[in-house]
């Protein structure tokens, strides 16, 4: 398994902030980010918080929780399959953090951790659906507790011992580890990806996918039901005399209500990743696509800190006229000719770039046609740009984070992540019609014949128009991108480590679509993210960026029956490879969350090599720059 270098500065993080913990007393913060590291704070003054020390793990971290008996104790979550359990001293300065144990048999990405009262014991929550008992300190396995028929996204233990787990089946779950059979459960119409049971330990709180929050007794009787957003809460935290509860929506706002379900506050601000929340005393910590945490005065629902500098995660990619754009979590696009590289100067080597600041938040996808683009984001609005970044038009609020663009016919497709599909009209951006919706986030859309190509997170990929769509396969977990080549071929990169890729045949009459052939192409042994199709879709070439920071390369021959085949290693990243851009028949943009961006393509005897190379810091610091000199 490789690790993730990222390289984050002194005073925060080089990537998005996935989970916030403040330690019991509430004077030490943990944040958790997609950089692999755990930065501890010194929040003494949640006014001015300072940074204190770092800990690693080889993939992005989930979660962090303090132990409840044992304040000098963290356990961290990560994508490396692993929990580490650590003890940090007051200062750290003063004598380093040491590594406790290391909990390995995970057999997935672990997403949440909680710890029971004892101080003792630990439960983890993984992207299996399992949810598993240690001894935290020996290390020691102690079975399994309980498990979802999806991802397992988030636990949390009572005062008096009760485990609550929550999952991508819509399933809340409630046992004693120490009572067999001592079970409950219960079943909620959408996805649930947060909970936390008060104080006291009386009731529970799960935040699910259509924005409702529930307050649910011990037994999960329903007590109230709490319509948050008109997008997903995604996380969920108590105010300290459990009066009244934090909630952190995809809306990129944090909601505060008191236990009748009465709205007290809600503080909007689009750099915030609300999928986690803390509350220590008056004071609240929440995620951010920026390089820290934001802490907010609850009492008040004013900002107390903020983060000091934004990330430039490469979301997206799109292609306009001659230059590459680029999709960030800053919200900023990046726009350059990957062509055009000067061959002597301060800037030799790197081509002339612009910043089109089109967003406070992040930038998830891009679509481009003529002289304009559109870029969809994660605050759920989809904006119209001329080549200048000037924005023309931009949508009404459309429910839901937009990680997909395209244009089919004379219509806009946005893919949400409430799983429609919603034609606008490129122009004004108002909304023409609704197609058929998937059941899960749409996670890629790509022009195909007259209509698109969808993957979604139902596992699915479908073609044809808004309506009447053929569903092509199915993998056997979420699909993360689609591609297409001629009108006739079509490729998808899944999480069940998998590309698919089919040879396609329009129907005349009904408009459907017929697999003609297909083959598997397995990947590493992680998530395949991204996908392109290169060369002739007679002898299509299939490049996939994948979670193990590989990019590879397969050949398809239509009349080979052989199915199962691995990719080719081309290249590696320092991180997850996160999107990928066809720039013409041969050749591929290809982007990392390390910031690099490669351009690969076929060569005299088509085979794959990387042509050039950028890397996103170095292009926005050149930007910058050049700004300034004009400036001056």
């Amino acid at each position: 398994m490789r690790t993730i270098d990222l390289r984050p500065g002194a005073d925060g993080h080089a990537a998005p902030v996935t989970d916030v913990a403040f330690r019991p007393d509430g004077r030490r913060l943990a944040t958790c980010s997609y950089d692999g590291t755990v930065l501890l704070w010194d929040v003494s003054d949640p006014a001015r918080p300072e940074p204190l020390t770092r800990l690693h793990h080889r993939r992005l971290v989930n979660a962090a929780r303090w132990n409840p008996v044992r304040p000098d104790l963290l356990a961290t979550a990560s994508a490396d399959k692993t929990v580490a359990v650590w003890r940090v001293p007051e200062d750290p300065d003063v004598r380093r953090p040491a590594l406790v144990t290391v909990l390995a048999r995970h057999t997935d990405d672990v997403n949440a951790v909680a710890w029971m009262p004892d101080g003792e014991r630990l439960i983890c929550v993984s992207e299996d659906g399992r949810a598993t008992l240690w001894n935290a300190l020996s290390g020691a396995f102690a079975g399994e507790v309980g498990s979802h028929a999806a991802h397992c996204m988030m636990v949390s233990v009572s005062r008096d011992g009760l485990v609550a787990t929550v999952g991508e089946d819509g399933r809340v779950a409630v046992c004693d580890p120490d009572r067999p059979g001592s079970g409950v459960e219960h079943h909620c119409p959408a996805s649930v990806e947060g909970c936390a049971w008060s104080h006291d330990g009386t009731t529970l709180a799960v935040a699910r996918d259509d924005g409702v929050v529930e307050l649910l007794g011990a037994g999960l009787d329903v007590r109230r039901t709490v319509t948050v957003a008109e997008t997903a809460a995604r996380s969920v935290a108590w105010a300290r005399d459990d009066t009244s509860f934090v909630v952190g929506a995809y809306d990129g706002c944090l909601h505060v209500f008191d236990t009748g379900g009465r709205r007290l506050h809600r503080l909007h601000d689009t750099r915030m990743w609300p999928r986690s929340v803390a509350v220590a005393g008056d004071t609240a910590a929440v995620g951010s696509f920026w390089n820290g945490p934001h802490l907010v005065d609850l009492t008040t629902a004013t900002t107390l800190a903020e983060p000091a500098a934004p990330n430039h995660g490469p979301n997206a990619m799109a292609v306009l006229g001659r230059e590459l754009l680029v999709g960030c979590d800053s919200g900023t696009v990046i726009a350059f000719d990957p062509d055009a590289c000067p061959h002597d100067g301060p800037d030799a080597g790197q081509p002339p770039v612009r910043l089109l600041p089109v967003s406070d938040s992040p930038v998830l996808s891009l679509a481009a046609d003529g002289e304009e683009f559109w870029a969809g984001t994660y605050a759920g609005y989809v904006h119209r740009c001329d080549a200048e970044g000037e924005l023309l038009a931009v949508t009404d609020r459309l429910g839901a984070p937009v990680p997909s663009l395209c244009r089919a016919g004379d219509l806009l497709v946005a893919g949400t992540y409430g799983g429609e599909l919603i034609g606008l009209d490129p122009a004004s951006l108002t909304q023409k019609e609704h197609g058929e919706p998937h059941d899960g986030s749409v996670k890629s859309l790509v022009p195909f014949g007259e209509g698109f190509l969808s993957a979604a997170t139902d596992r699915t990929t479908a073609a044809g128009g808004l309506h009447g769509r053929t569903v092509l396969w199915e993998h056997g977990n979420l699909v993360n991108s689609v591609a297409a080549l001629g009108g006739r071929v079509a490729a998808t990169a899944s999480r069940d480590h998998t590309v698919t890729v089919g040879l396609l045949e329009h129907h005349s009459g009904d408009g459907g679509w017929d697999v003609v052939q297909r083959r598997t192409l397995l990947g590493p042994d992680e998530s395949v993210k991204c996908v392109a199709l290169l060369g002739d879709p007679d002898a299509p070439v299939v490049l996939a960026g994948s979670y193990d920071f590989g990019l590879y390369r397969w050949r398809v021959d239509w009349g080979d029956g052989a199915d199962l085949r691995s990719g080719r290693l081309v290249d590696a990243f320092r991180q997850g490879v996160s999107c990928m851009r066809r720039l013409d028949e041969r050749r591929v943009a290809v982007a990392g969350w390390d910031g690099q961006i490669l351009v690969a393509g076929l060569d005299v005897d088509g085979e794959v090599r990387v042509q050039r190379r950028f890397d996103v810091d170095t292009l926005v610091r050149q930007a910058l720059r050049g700004a300034w000199a004009v400036a001056g």
